[in-house]
Order: C-alpha cells, then sequence, then structure tokens
C-alpha cells in the first residue's frame, strides 16, 4: 500500500469514528439516567428513564392533577397540566412521612411536576395547595 492510500484510509476511519461519536451522543437515551427505589428520591423524572414507562395511577376530582408512577424505577411523582389561572403549590409526599417534593404552578397553563419519592413497598399521594395561604385544595388517591 502506498503512502497516500495509506493517509486516506487513515483520515477516512478517523472520520466515520468521529460521526458515529456524534450520532452516539445525540441520542436522547444516551441522556436519561437509571434509578432504582430509593436512589430515585428526589431526582427528577425528565432526566431518568422513569418516565419511559410512567402511568397515571391517580388523579384528582377538581383539576388535571395527577399521581405518576414508574414500575421499572418504582417511583412515583406529582403532575399537574393546565391547572387553572391561580396559583398553588403541586406536592406528592410518601404515606409514612419520609419524603415529600413540592414544586409551584403559577398558573400560566404550564405543566409542573415534582421530584419523585420512593414507591418501593410505599403507598404516595399527590396534592396542590392554594398559595395565598388558605391551604388544602385537592389530592389523589393514594397509590
Amino acid at each position: 500500500m502506498n503512502a497516500l492510500t495509506r493517509k486516506f484510509a487513515t483520515v477516512g476511519s478517523a472520520l466515520a469514528m468521529a460521526g458515529s461519536s456524534l450520532l452516539l451522543a445525540s441520542s436522547p437515551a444516551s441522556a436519561a439516567t437509571s434509578c432504582y427505589a430509593s436512589s430515585c428520591q428526589g431526582l427528577d423524572p425528565s432526566t431518568t428513564i422513569c418516565q419511559n414507562d410512567a402511568r397515571t395511577v391517580g388523579t384528582s376530582g377538581w383539576s388535571n392533577l395527577e399521581l405518576r408512577y414508574s414500575p421499572t424505577c418504582r417511583a412515583a411523582w406529582a403532575r399537574l397540566a393546565n391547572g387553572g389561572s391561580e396559583g398553588k403549590y403541586v406536592t406528592v409526599r410518601r404515606n409514612d412521612g419520609n419524603g415529600s417534593y413540592s414544586t409551584h404552578y403559577y398558573g400560566n397553563g404550564v405543566t409542573v411536576w415534582t421530584a419523585m419519592v420512593n414507591d418501593k413497598g410505599i403507598t404516595s399521594q399527590a396534592c396542590e395547595y392554594w398559595d395565598n395561604g388558605s391551604g388544602y385544595f385537592d389530592c389523589t388517591e393514594s397509590y
């Protein structure tokens, strides 16, 4: 093989490797992290694999509040989509009292969700509270 052919082969191999690295780096799945039960506690479900198999296991009677659960991760979180024009706090809590996370919904129609709680062998519940200090608004059933 002459020197020119060897150079073309080296450059071609380098370009092929660089191209495949770019494809792998841009994959959405590569950005998601994995967790299970207690290692999910406090994590954002949108940055984990937990969102992939999540299902709604509880809803409130008055708004679009949902209790979301991932069987793969054994974790739960609260989600509120288009919760009206009033500001409120959206909370998920473990019913044993060992975990609770809240986020604020500003009344602007944007979907919000909480961090996750470990839901392995425990029930959890999602609730929403008025942010004007008047307290409780609505909760989902426990799951």
